[in-house]
């Protein structure tokens, strides 16, 4: 299966005090916008994404159809796919992707402890 890019979206409690603790260790802003309560770092093909009062708790995030730097990809795996393949392994999933629709869509589901996993299609 091809999930795409992945990063770690954290809830945070003050932005700009977590923008300035990652620019410390060589992130750099790569998307969002402060104004918006989120900010999405980079330090070479890692990514994290920091969100004020958006969600609890912390996620693992991963993005078909692109790469790292949120290019589009020739070849990969529809999110409604994925649903379907995770379905037939009888994986519960808290959000589901309508199928059918095309283009962008997500779905939810956590690992067997508890840590949210967010699957989140752009294109």
């Amino acid at each position: 299966m091809k999930l795409g890019a992945f990063s770690i979206s954290l809830a945070v409690k003050d932005l700009n005090a977590s923008k300035q603790f990652y620019e410390n260790l060589g992130f750099k802003i790569f998307a969002g916008d402060t104004n918006m309560n989120y900010l999405i770092m980079k330090n070479e093909n890692s990514l994290i994404g920091l969100f004020k009062g958006m969600f609890e708790g912390h996620m693992l995030t991963f993005n078909p159809g692109w790469d790292e730097n949120a290019n589009k990809l020739d070849s990969f795996d529809d999110v409604r796919e994925i649903q379907k393949h995770l379905k037939s392994k009888d994986i519960k999933l808290d959000s589901e992707a309508d199928e059918t629709t095309k283009g962008p869509g997500s779905i939810m589901l956590k690992d067997p402890d508890g840590n949210v996993i967010l699957i989140d299609q752009h294109v």
